[in-house]
């Protein structure tokens, strides 16, 4: 493996365990609140 290849899988490897981090933190929830409300003020309902 030459050293590219192993600094991209590294980044990888972290890049997945802060999504999963976050994602067993409750953070897709606030997140997706969110989303909706811009959402719904952007048509005009909320």
């Amino acid at each position: 493996m030459t050293k590219q290849r192993v600094t991209q899988l590294a980044l990888a490897v972290c890049g997945l365990a802060f999504l999963i981090l976050g994602a067993a933190q409750g953070g897709y929830q606030t997140t997706m609140a969110k989303a909706v409300r811009i959402c719904m003020e952007c048509i005009g309902i909320g």
